[in-house]
């Protein structure tokens, strides 16, 4: 069970255990007129200046840090973000680490991963068959498997985002706008938040895995393409996440690339935050009207990740 007690206590954990390691990351708050949207105000929370780029290093230490870590070390499947925050959270412990990831990550993010002494195993056209091969090799070193969205300390420590979050706006927005992908993200975020605040679900409309799963009524695989795919690429939604959105999340909207692309261009053009397309979603909702907020309204974004090659942005 993930809930408000469980994010609390990863918090506690976290500080106790490794004090200095997690960023408080920035809380910018503007008008809603300054993003060209009819709202009271709009609250950037700045995570994509985290430890490793995302928000994927509160849940990725929190994982190491509630876990025994064998000599063998850490081993993770990811598209990019979680094993890079693993990584760091890795060399910070000093244990081994063992990441594979899909021919569609970035050399960005496989460059990253390296500099922070992971060993990298690039395989499979997508996240599932990267996972599948991390799974085979776990099995073999006895390595401390992390989850990239799917394992309680994964999501309670994302849940400790919007714990920040509240903290630094005294209290919750009316309305947090979150991309999915696995689902570690808004499984932690609802979990904080309950029923307090309006949590909308952001998906692309080509990697739309709580979209597919609300209209079969359980989790199901999709097919993952497009602009976001290689931090969004998950083919199904966690059975964490999943059971949390059931219970916490009313609202699931789906995004073109051509609006999420042209989202991540105007922060950088505007605001200069370089983000990457996964960041940029809550923005493209904004923007589009797929979410439309009142005009008394305080919404929420989570720029979650930074782990692009920037020259994207020229």
């Amino acid at each position: 069970m993930i809930d408000r007690a469980a994010i609390a206590d990863a918090r506690r954990h976290i500080q106790d255990r490794q004090p200095g390691f997690l960023r408080t990351t920035p809380l910018m708050r503007v008008p809603g007129r300054s993003l060209g949207v009819d709202c009271a105000e709009v609250w950037l929370k700045l995570e994509h200046l985290q430890v490793g780029g995302s928000f994927k290093a509160r849940g990725m230490l929190y994982r190491l840090l509630a876990n025994p870590v064998p000599d063998s070390g850490v081993i993770i499947a990811s598209g990019g973000n979680a094993g890079i925050a693993v990584a760091a959270a890795a060399q910070a412990l000093g244990v081994r680490c063992e990441v594979f990831v899909p021919e569609v990550s970035p050399e960005a993010k496989r460059v990253r991963l390296r500099s922070l002494g992971a060993e990298v195993v690039v395989t499979g056209a997508a996240y599932s068959q990267a996972f599948e091969a991390c799974v085979e090799r776990q099995k073999a070193t006895g390595a401390l498997q992390a989850h990239a969205y799917d394992q309680p300390e994964v999501v309670a420590g994302a849940g400790t985002l919007a714990a920040e979050i509240e903290e630094q706006g005294g209290r919750l927005p009316d309305t947090v706008l979150v991309s999915v992908g696995g689902g570690g993200l808004i499984g932690g975020v609802a979990a904080w938040v309950e029923s307090r605040a309006h949590v909308v679900a952001l998906e692309p409309e080509r990697a739309p895995t709580l979209h597919a799963a609300r209209s079969a009524g359980e989790p199901v695989d999709v097919d993952v393409s497009g602009v976001a795919a290689d931090s969004l690429g998950a083919r199904r939604i966690g059975a964490i996440g999943w059971s949390v959105s059931q219970r916490h999340v009313h609202d699931a909207l789906l995004l073109p690339d051509e609006a999420i692309r042209a989202a991540q261009l105007w922060l950088w053009k505007e605001f200069k935050l370089a983000v990457e397309p996964a960041a940029a979603l809550g923005l493209a909702a904004l923007q589009t009207g797929a979410y439309k907020p009142q005009p008394q309204e305080t919404v929420a974004l989570i720029l979650c990740g930074a782990n692009f090659d920037p020259t994207s942005l020229g």
